[in-house]
This record gives C-alpha cells, structure tokens and sequence, in this order.
C-alpha cells in the first residue's frame, strides 16, 4: 500500500463528477486499477472489470477496501468518462515530476521530446483527423514526463514551445527534431513560409531567452526535413 500511496493521494485531486450520495467505489481506486489492468494488458473495459475481478480479493487487503464485489464494467465506464483528461494529465505530470527528481542528479537532465501520430484515431465519418501526440520522455529515468495533443490545424513547432513553458526544464538537455531548428518560427495556423514571399511576419513563437538550439550532426546545414535530430541547452 506504501509505494502507491502518494499517487493515491494525487488521483485524490482529480474532480469527481458524480453526485456525493451512493458513492460506492471512490474514484481514487477505480483510476489506480484501471491503470493497473492496463499495465498488465487490459484494452477494454471489459478486461479491466476481469482484472479487478480476479485480484479482488488481493485488491481488499492490500488497500482495506469495503468492496464486495468488483464494479461492473459499465460502471467503470460511466466513471472514466466523465473524468476531465485535462485534470488527469496534470496528475500524470506531477507524478513524473516526483519521481523524476528522486531518481535523476538536478544538472543536464536529458530530456527527448517527439510526437507521433495514433494509429486507428482517424474518423472519417466525423472528419476528424488523425491525433497527433507530443511526448516528453526523460531518457535517464525511462519515464514520461507529459504529453500534449498538437492541435490538428497546426504542427509540432508551437506545440514543442508551449510544453517546454510549461515543464520548466531548466538546466535540461532538450533533444528534438530538426524541424526546430529554424530562425522564424511562424503560427502553426499558418504552415510553413511560402519560399516565394521569404522575410513576411514575426516569430510568432520566438526561443526563450538563454536557450540555444544545436543541430545533433553539426552547427550548419541541417535539413529541417531530414529526420535527424537537435538538442536545446536551457
């Protein structure tokens, strides 16, 4: 019960939807198993109601629950639904923090940011594009430290900026790719400068101060649509 429960007290924060009476299972628990099942494989709710099943009564002694039975899965469902995802990644991210600051030395921490997109999360039916996922992954722990939905009208240029405000990683070893290695970085909105009107508008997401961008293979000549890789000194 001790090494879960500072996460217990984190998921304790996130603002439960449902009506104070009849709270049967508390939200807290319900979100631990879930993650639990889906650690050791579980892809639906279904599989997360057998996870919880079959370790129920290990799940009651280890965390002193009253429960005597395991929620059903459209219980599980109706909880995690109505769960904001923007409260749950903030958790996501304090947790990362923690245990990132325990486990890695304060100077040069090296820090890879990259996005992918999710397969099966195109929805032509809905014209609904593909998602486009930013993760910040500290390469010296193995630990994801926040992830970030790049907004489908734009790219990973100002998406990168705003993550990297809001994780303050200073003194961090920052690697990225090489599309961000460009001296005017424009509105994702906007895509990338016409080669034939060069010199129009402002950085609309200028570097922050102190913060210097090294291409990975050499101080020159790197082609933004190579595929390699640059490191950011904060």
């Amino acid at each position: 019960m001790e090494p879960f429960t500072p996460f217990l007290t984190l998921l304790a924060e996130i603002e439960d939807p449902r009506r104070a009476e009849g709270k049967l299972y508390r939200l807290p628990h319900v979100m631990l198993f879930a993650i639990m099942a889906m650690v050791a494989g579980a892809n639906s709710y279904r599989t997360i109601h057998t996870f919880i099943d079959v370790h129920l009564a290990r799940l009651r002694e280890v965390f002193h629950l009253p429960w005597r039975r395991a929620p059903a899965y459209t219980t599980i469902r109706g909880i995690i639904q109505q769960v904001e995802a923007d409260s749950i990644e903030q958790v996501f991210r304090r947790h990362a923090a923690i245990l990132h600051e325990q486990t890695s030395p304060a100077e040069r921490r090296p820090v890879a940011i990259d996005g992918k997109v999710l397969r099966r999360s195109f929805d032509g039916f809905h014209d609904r594009k593909a998602a486009h996922l930013l993760s910040a992954f500290a390469t010296d722990a193995a630990l994801v430290l926040a992830h970030a939905d790049c907004d489908e009208k734009s790219n990973e240029i100002p998406a990168v900026q705003t993550l990297l405000s809001e994780l303050g990683l200073a003194g961090a070893l920052v690697t990225v790719d090489a599309l961000h290695c460009q001296k005017n970085i424009r509105a994702g909105c906007r895509g990338r400068r016409s080669r034939h009107r060069p010199g129009q508008g402002q950085p609309a997401y200028p570097a922050p101060a102190r913060c210097r961008t090294v291409p990975a293979h050499g101080p020159s000549g790197s082609d933004p649509d190579s595929g390699s890789e640059a490191a950011i000194t904060r």
